[in-house]
C-alpha cells in the first residue's frame, strides 16, 4: 500500500484514466465492429470517417499504438473496397 499523499494521489488518478481510457477503447471496438459487420457498401462508406476519427484520437491518446491504428484503418478500408 502507498505510504506517500502523493503515491495514494497518483493510484487515484490512474484508476480515474484507466476507467476513461477503457470506455473510448470500448466504445471503439463496437464501432469497429459495427462495420465490419455491414453489408451494404454506402453505409459502410458513410460509418468509416467516424470510425477513422475514433481510432486517430486513441493513438493520438497513446490508448492504442500509432501503427496499430494505422493497420485497422488500412483492413478497414479494405474491407470496403472489397464490398461489391
Amino acid at each position: 500500500m502507498a505510504n506517500h499523499q502523493s503515491a495514494k494521489k497518483r493510484i487515484r488518478q490512474i484508476e480515474k484514466r484507466k476507467l476513461h481510457n477503457k470506455y473510448y477503447a470500448k466504445t471503439a471496438r463496437n464501432a469497429i465492429k459495427k462495420l465490419r459487420n455491414t453489408t451494404e457498401k454506402s453505409e459502410a462508406e458513410a460509418l468509416y470517417p467516424k470510425v477513422t476519427s475514433m481510432i486517430d484520437k486513441l493513438a493520438k491518446k497513446n490508448i492504442i499504438h500509432k501503427n496499430n491504428a494505422a493497420n485497422l484503418k488500412s483492413s478497414l478500408a479494405k474491407h470496403i473496397n472489397k464490398m461489391a
